[in-house]
């Protein structure tokens, strides 16, 4: 893949919060989110009604007003949620392209930025294909789309009502509308004890980079990051960028349905018989540690390179511990953590620091991304649970943010859980195998059973891509002086 020709960016100013929407950097509290996608039907009507949409923006310094708020009310044990509303925008290139925006700062014209995720889908990312040869998405996903608008919120009655808000902006529902919805996907954290978690059950959201210059409590774990790998314009962006699209980041959202029932009945027909130490295990506890070795972390969010055969609750949730593992000298053995496990392939801490090196040299800093979402769907049904079999969709409204999706999202998918033999440890017999959640392909890895390691384990898709597009997420600044009218 080609990116814009490359110039050194300028030594970072400090970040301006109040111009970078609100989810890039400290993502918008949710109990509950719209996205609603959309194409532009009124190009010059919409840039004048974007005018009036932009105050509803939720920045960064917003959500971290929101977010001691949240605290404080806490804090006074004060009963039901704080309301609040968090609202940003995102465009595709197609977006830009209708609007006549010049965008060529954002990607050459092979940067999956430019060409869309449809295609990306079909070239690079190993989605499924139906016989027409498109990716196997849903309708909605296969025609073109220009934006996307999130609503977040503390209920669904807070959602709806600034949704109803920007469609009278937009005039959604007159014959002046200025913007047409193709599909709205709503998301709910998942109730009671699972909130945090996603649908299989893991703790989620507890790796994200740790940022230069934003972040004030830095947690022993994974090295730091350049505020320009999530935010362009600024140190670690490899690219220079226009006025207009400094202080933004590229937002890459996947419709990922999640196979729940199948999942677990796979971990129960599959127990592991004994733990690395050779304990017996048993059928309940060998399903639970096969499961944790193919995620990585048992599901309280515990790593198994610190606790490799026993769940530790405790240390789950340690945010002071739970990212304090590097996968150090495990090159030789998958006794503690098998390479092929999800949280391994997508960030695989010090396997690329021995040889060989990763290819192309970029260090594994410049390739994390800051993950948002939220799950989708109901909890699995008493009739699902005795079938195995899905009859409802649930699973995850995947989002994420980089300033390359090239060295970002799209290496993570296509070089890293695609890649049968990454990490590319030499010397041993058997490949890691496929990222056993997100990896697309035949599915199969090594490593699951500790006592023997060599044996290569097949198992079906559990995580299905049904869609998805990539965005742009301009700053404040950027919406003001460039997208939206002057008039």
């Amino acid at each position: 893949m080609t990116t814009p020709a490359q110039a050194p960016v300028p030594a970072s100013v400090p970040l301006d919060l109040e111009n970078i929407q609100g989810d890039i950097l400290s993502g918008l509290p949710k109990k509950t989110q719209f996205y609603i996608f959309f194409d532009v039907t009124d190009t010059k009507k919409f840039r004048e009604d974007l005018n009036k949409f932009i105050p509803l923006i939720k920045t960064v310094e917003g959500v971290l007003k929101d977010r001691d708020a949240i605290k404080d009310h806490k804090k006074k044990k004060l009963p039901g949620l704080v309301h609040i509303v968090g609202v940003n925008i995102a465009f595709s290139h197609k977006g830009f392209v209708k609007l006549g925006i010049d965008d060529t700062t954002l990607g050459g014209v092979e940067d999956p930025f430019v060409i869309g995720q449809k295609q990306d889908a079909i070239t690079n990312l190993g989605d499924p294909k139906k016989a027409d040869g498109n990716p196997d998405w849903d309708s909605h996903f296969l025609q073109e789309i220009h934006g996307v608008i999130l609503i977040s919120g503390e209920s669904h009655g807070s959602i709806r009502k600034t949704k109803y808000e920007i469609e009278h902006i937009f005039g959604v529902h007159s014959p002046h509308a200025s913007i047409k919805e193709i599909v709205t996907l709503q998301g709910d954290v998942r109730p009671g004890d699972e909130s945090g978690h996603e649908h299989f059950g893991f703790l989620d959201g507890i790796s994200n980079p740790v940022v230069n210059g934003f972040d004030t409590v830095i947690n022993p774990g994974p090295k730091t990051v350049d505020p320009g790998v999530v935010v362009t314009g600024h140190t670690g962006d490899i690219t220079q960028r226009a006025d207009w699209a400094t202080d933004g980041s590229f937002l890459v959202f996947r419709y990922l349905f999640q196979h729940v029932p199948e999942f677990n009945d796979f971990l129960k027909k599959n127990p592991i018989a004994k733990d690395g130490d050779g304990k017996v295990l048993t059928p309940e506890e060998g399903s639970d540690l096969l499961g944790a070795r193919m995620v990585g972390r048992w599901k309280s969010g515990a790593p198994i390179d610190i606790t490799p055969f026993k769940d530790d609750p405790a240390l789950g949730t340690d945010p002071k511990r739970n990212n304090d593992f590097a996968f150090a000298g495990e090159i030789s053995s998958q006794l503690r953590c098998p390479f092929a496990a999800h949280v391994r392939k997508t960030n695989p801490r010090d396997d690329l620091e021995v040889p060989p090196p990763p290819t192309p040299p970029i260090a594994i800093e410049g390739r994390r991304i800051m993950r948002r979402g939220v799950q989708f769907g109901p909890e699995v049904t008493r009739e699902e649970a005795h079938t195995a079999k899905t009859q409802h969709g649930r699973g995850l409204l995947f989002a994420c943010y980089q300033t390359s999706i090239v060295n970002g999202f799209q290496f993570l998918q296509q070089s890293w859980a695609n890649n049968e033999k990454f990490p590319p440890f030499t010397g041993r017999p058997e490949a890691p195998g496929l990222d056993p959640l997100i990896g697309q392909g035949d599915r199969a890895m090594s490593g699951l059973d500790p006592l023997n390691e060599q044996t290569v384990i097949g198992m079906p898709a559990f995580i299905i891509p049904r869609g998805g597009e990539y965005f742009f997420s301009p700053s404040l600044k950027g919406l003001k002086s460039t997208i939206a009218s002057s008039a």
